[in-house]
């Protein structure tokens, strides 16, 4: 079974692709059931139908193939209720031979472009549905109409004419949806404690985006340094500022009241007012006075010798929160914050402005000697329920060579869906690369992002939904299929996200509802149905609809349908919710005896022989990625600073399967003389004098050049056309490495490093420890100087551990 071919049609990754009929029987599996989803996944062929789906009146599922259809009667009955429900008067051309997208078999995806209202307003003729664009010979040309219903259409097109009509409804993102209300709002709160020089590179990078934003989009900025300056960008005559005291903790309303935004709001009495208000403003409007305020922002007054700069970062965000509930903005919004150092007064203070006293660690937060961590944490825990009420998205782009407090600003960024960007300067390309990829357009102009997501599941009544991991918070919904056993962001059946990307992935948790007692043989039907806010402002719903089948507890098929990446994605998520509330040794303990259950459960061996011991190729991978992920920085926190370990994490919590394996168990590619480059183990033995290593670990791209590589290239063998090969060898790495960089966000760290040098330890301190200073070995051969056991003695341990039952 190719579970990335089955990914690639339905973006989903399960971590067990047949269930067993019983919970006992789940619960011995080890691995819990899991689906990895990915809602907003690029694929080649999905329909976007401009009209409402279907919706079974008892369980609020959508109409998908799982439905049994009488098309004689025009009823189709529903795969998770067996509700008998009608079709509308617009399908009463159905049949057979002429069914709508969201019942081909195909199509387990489709998308809704909802209050699709706005094509009638631009004149826009209903493109039809043909269904001879699947290439099936069983159906016949007769089309659906998908503007007002689904009957039969004279002339018949493509459905791919429906990704044109966004084209020729608006210009320069000013698209479909735009008759509900105004763009996306962006408001920039940066840090003017920065240097002149890191300064001057953010502004000239703020100043590119604002000139590239499309006109609808609407932007504010706030400065704040000792305290908080908000610019009225509606202000023509001069630059006019309102000002907050950095160490006043006000709530939403004083601010609002401050600034006045509620007596514009009063006078209007209009949905559009606040864009007629000066603190935010359609770029269209205010471009040449935010320009203007973004070169007026300048590094604050001269330091106190000794001290930190006062930097009231929390005030800050609880000002532009208060800013945009003030314009009762619900419809997407991004508050975006840029700052080189951490808080030091005010809410949210992470450490006080005397040198003298460090910043804490993690040995400082788990002794509780942390004076300031607790009560900032709290804070924003606090600001991440009015970010996620509001629909808000909190973006952070901290660039700085020493903490910031991501760690405290951890939750509020990653319930509400936000970005974190850690680099060491807002001249670095990391920063620039990741600011313009989140303003980057689609190919219809419009932003290429999302906002006020919503995640329902709807499951057949022999499934319970048990919570969610990664960048999502529970709505707190429950019905029938909710379980009463909470996993991660549970007690609910329904979600919401601030923002998703098409990489964002969310881990779903479930359990066989052992009151419905499933039989084996037959299906259950899960289904997602994802609802946002195009960047075009309309709204959207993607419905994706899977089904996989129960089995008896000893199946062949349980074994057959295991799929051991997903499994250690997915452990790897619990490992690391498991850190928030145990310390590091507790967490690899219970992976420890989680990986000894697992081993025990699918290995065959004769009891009390560890030789006799073997895992079959479905589970062979799984304990070495356990090996990896003990050693990694999720985990494992030494030589992590709190901030580094909490955006490893994060990042860790919202990618796919893909992504979080390059995490746990870097790749290691081989380029020498001898023939193309070959992927190596990830063990100190690929070490050597005369080959070209690239260490891809996800947050840093290492190329490591081998002694005697380096010793050429100081020679400028690479510059002599009699080494022609030796040139090409060094630029076939050096190719791979950029290509890795530049398509990933957060962009990673490159690192060329020669054998031996410093900067080789990326690169040691992630490769089996196969050889140390403690084990025999050739003299000569490469060596780590380390104490961690190595992986054939995990191995061996595991099996001794395994065998005894």
């Amino acid at each position: 079974m190719d579970f990335a071919e089955l990914d690639a049609i339905e973006g989903l990754r399960w971590s067990w692709n047949s269930w067993p009929v019983s919970r006992t029987q789940s619960n011995d599996l080890v691995i819990p059931l899991s689906v990895m989803q990915t809602p907003l996944m690029n694929f080649n062929d999905l329909p976007l139908l401009p009209y409402d789906p279907l919706i079974c009146r008892r369980c609020a599922s959508v109409l998908n193939p799982y439905a049994r259809v009488d098309y004689p009667s025009r009823i189709w009955i529903c795969p998770f209720c067996y509700q008998k429900n009608s079709f509308p008067r617009s399908y009463a051309e159905i049949g057979e031979n002429n069914i709508p997208a969201e019942l081909f078999p195909t199509y387990s995806t489709v998308e809704y472009q909802l209050n699709h209202q706005a094509l009638s307003l631009n004149n826009i003729s209903s493109p039809t549905f043909n269904t001879s664009s699947f290439n099936n010979s069983s159906f016949n040309n007769s089309g659906f109409s998908y503007g007002k219903g689904l009957g039969k259409s004279g002339s018949c097109s493509s459905f791919s004419s429906v990704s044109s009509v966004d084209q020729r409804v608006g210009g320069r993102g000013m698209g479909m949806g735009m008759g509900m209300g105004g763009g996306p709002v962006f408001v920039f709160v940066v840090d003017g404690c920065s240097s002149e020089e890191e300064i001057r590179a953010l502004k000239n990078e703020l100043l590119l985006i604002v000139a590239q934003l499309p006109e609808n989009v609407m932007v504010g900025l706030v400065v704040f340094d000792s305290v908080v300056r908000v610019y009225d960008l509606g202000f023509s005559d001069c630059l006019r500022v309102f000002v907050f005291h950095g160490e006043r903790d006000l709530s939403s309303t004083q601010i609002i009241d401050l600034l006045g935004i509620h007596s514009a709001k009063q006078q209007l009495g209009k949905t559009q007012g606040a864009q007629k208000h000066g603190f935010i403003l359609p770029v269209s409007e205010c471009e040449f006075n935010i320009t203007t305020a973004i070169e007026d922002i300048h590094h604050s007054s001269p330091l106190i010798p000794g001290h930190r700069p006062p930097r009231c970062t929390g005030v800050a965000i609880q000002v532009a929160i208060a800013l945009l509930e003030g314009y009762s903005v619900h419809t997407g919004s991004r508050i975006m914050i840029f700052t080189s150092g951490p808080a030091t007064m005010g809410p949210g203070k992470v450490v006080s402005q005397d040198l003298n006293t460090s910043i804490r660690t993690h040995r400082d937060i788990n002794s509780g000697h942390a004076p300031f961590y607790w009560k900032s944490c709290e804070f924003y825990k606090q600001l991440s329920e009015k970010l996620t009420d509001s629909s808000m998205v909190l973006d952070l782009f901290a660039c700085s060579l020493d903490q910031i407090g991501v760690t405290e600003m951890r939750v509020a960024v990653e319930k509400s869906g936000g970005f974190i960007m850690m680099a060491e300067s807002f001249e670095s390309d990391q920063f620039r690369k990741c600011l313009r990829h989140i303003f980057s357009r689609d190919h219809e102009g419009f932003l290429n992002m999302c906002f006020d997501v919503t995640i329902e599941i709807i499951t057949t009544k022999d499934v319970k939904i048990c919570g969610a991991i990664g960048p999502c918070v529970s709505l707190h919904r429950k019905n029938a299929s909710v379980s009463e056993k909470e996993v991660g962001e549970g007690g609910t059946n329904t979600w919401k996200l601030g923002t998703l990307t098409d990489k964002t992935c969310i881990t779903f948790f479930f359990q066989v509802n052992e009151e419905q007692k499933p039989h084996p043989g037959t299906a259950f039907f899960i289904q997602f149905i994802t609802k946002y806010r195009h960047g075009n402002m309309g709204i959207r719903k993607r419905v994706t609809s899977a089904a996989r089948r129960w089995v008896s507890g000893g199946a062949p098929e349980i074994a057959a349908g295991f799929d051991q990446e997903t499994a250690a994605a997915v452990m790897a998520r619990l490992a690391v919710h498991e850190t928030r509330n145990n310390f590091p040794r507790e967490v690899v303990r219970w992976l420890d005896k989680e990986l000894i259950r697992f081993a025990s459960k699918f290995g065959d061996y004769i009891p009390e022989d560890p030789s006799s011991f073997r895992l079959s190729s479905n589970f062979s991978l799984y304990p070495q990625f356990m090996y990896h992920l003990r050693r990694s920085q999720f985990i494992d926190v030494f030589n992590s600073s709190p901030d580094e370990t909490a955006f490893f994490q994060v990042m860790l919590n919202r990618e796919g399967v893909v992504g979080s394996l390059v995490m746990i168990q870097p790749t290691l590619f081989q380029y020498s003389f001898d023939g193309p480059p070959v992927p190596v183990l990830l063990d100190v033995c690929s070490l050597s004098p005369d080959v070209i290593l690239l260490f891809d670990s996800y947050f840093y791209v290492v190329v490591h050049y081998g002694s005697k590589i380096a010793q050429w290239k100081k020679l400028g063998y690479d510059r002599d056309p009699n080494h022609e090969s030796f040139r090409k060898l060094l630029e076939a790495a050096e190719v791979e490495a950029e290509q890795v960089v530049s398509q990933r966000i957060p962009v990673p760290k490159l690192v060329r490093c020669d054998q031996h040098s410093s900067q080789a330890r990326f690169l040691l301190a992630k490769l089996n420890p196969s050889a140390t200073h403690k084990s025999s070995f050739v003299d000569g051969s490469e060596v780590i100087m380390t104490d961690d056991v190595s992986l054939q003695v995990f191995i061996e341990h595991l099996q001794e551990l395994a065998v005894q039952g």
